[in-house]
């Protein structure tokens, strides 16, 4: 059987995965198809991973069986899939280091001193550590969390509220759209009439504007008005002077910053803060460490939620090879094998 248990020192477990996304999620269900118990730790403070942190109501349309699935929903969905192999979580945390044993397993310390013990260790942690760009208007700090905001993670909350959002692409675009029909009302600033955003995302926003649904203003924040954090209005310097704009609410989508943090510092092999991996193992350049998702990169590689999940499926087998060495491993399919079945508690 596998062995995971918990001392008050050092948390023991087959595999350690870094990251708690949807691929990491996914992770623990091939993993546990192959009778292989994980841990997942993450620096934010529930499972999903950037994908539920920035934009959890926003639609995804590329998952395979569903034609539109919420961010949050698709991370509902995996919650649901590996309950039957008991994952173990470890939120608000960051490994800062990692080392390999003489035995081939894997030693890791988070930056508040928990240790684990892993055979295998999966990195599933996106880009890094993603932080949003702040936008250089003055006094903007005095306002975050209260009236400006860089992500969307209910909807409701602007319900009602008069909506500026800043920016040209796809984030800005499409919360521009998806909150029109909840806000009081809705602006766009961008600094020129041309988007990085969908096509139609574009056209479907100017449509709303001719139709006085919305309004969109070139130019730039320059300024923001309000007292306590409340936001009154902002300051828009376009071709034509300074208009101000009222708003109760700014969402400023400059783009995110991508901080690798403490996997530099691991020993791996890496490629422009991405760690290289083989397309038939997803092993990086350390035996027993393997990437999967945005964290990785090689030829062809699309950063797609698709991708990872493929990623996963032969990751697992290959961690399996490293733990195992000696077993043989029979490759079997959920839709005909009762063992699995069984796992999943549906046979």
């Amino acid at each position: 059987m596998p062995d995971v248990t918990k001392t008050p020192d050092v948390t023991k477990t087959d595999v350690l995965i870094v990251g708690a996304g949807p691929v990491g999620l996914f992770a623990v269900f091939e993993l546990g198809l192959l009778d292989l118990k994980c841990h997942l730790v993450d620096i934010l403070d529930r499972p999903g991973g950037q994908c539920a942190e920035l934009y959890p109501e926003k639609p995804i349309y590329d998952i395979p069986g569903w034609p539109l699935i919420t961010a949050q929903g698709l991370v509902g969905r995996l919650m649901e899939q590996i309950e039957p192999f008991q994952p173990q979580f470890t939120f608000n945390r960051m490994i800062s280091a990692l080392e390999k044993r003489e035995d081939g397993s894997f030693r890791a310390t988070t930056d508040e001193g928990e240790v684990f013990e892993a055979k295998a260790v999966v990195i599933a942690a996106g880009g890094g550590s993603f932080q949003p760009k702040r936008p250089p208007i003055p006094g903007i700090e005095a306002y975050e969390g209260k009236s400006v905001f860089y992500a969307v993670r209910r909807m409701e909350d602007f319900r009602g509220e008069d909506l500026l959002i800043v920016g040209g692409g796809d984030s800005a675009l499409d919360w521009t759209l998806n909150l029109q029909p909840v806000a009081r009302s809705v602006a766009l600033v961008h600094r020129r009439a041309e988007f990085r955003a969908s096509p139609d995302s574009v056209n479907k926003m100017f449509g709303l504007h001719e139709e006085e649904k919305l309004r969109f203003q070139i130019g730039q924040v320059t300024a923001l008005a309000g007292e306590s954090g409340v936001l009154r209005s902002a300051t828009v310097k376009g071709p034509h002077g300074e208009v101000d704009i009222p708003c109760t609410r700014l969402l400023p989508f400059f783009g995110l910053t991508m901080k690798l943090g403490p996997i530099a510092q691991w020993g791996l092999n890496l490629h422009e803060n991405l760690i290289p991996v083989d397309t038939e193992k997803f092993q990086s350049s350390e035996p027993g460490i393997f990437a999967i998702g945005d964290i990785n990169t090689y030829p062809g590689k699309l950063k797609l939620i698709l991708s990872g999940f493929h990623e996963a499926a032969l990751m697992a087998q290959a961690a399996k090879h490293y733990i195992s060495p000696a077993e043989r491993i029979v490759f079997q399919y959920t839709t005909s094998s009762t063992s699995l079945q069984k796992k999943l508690g549906v046979a």
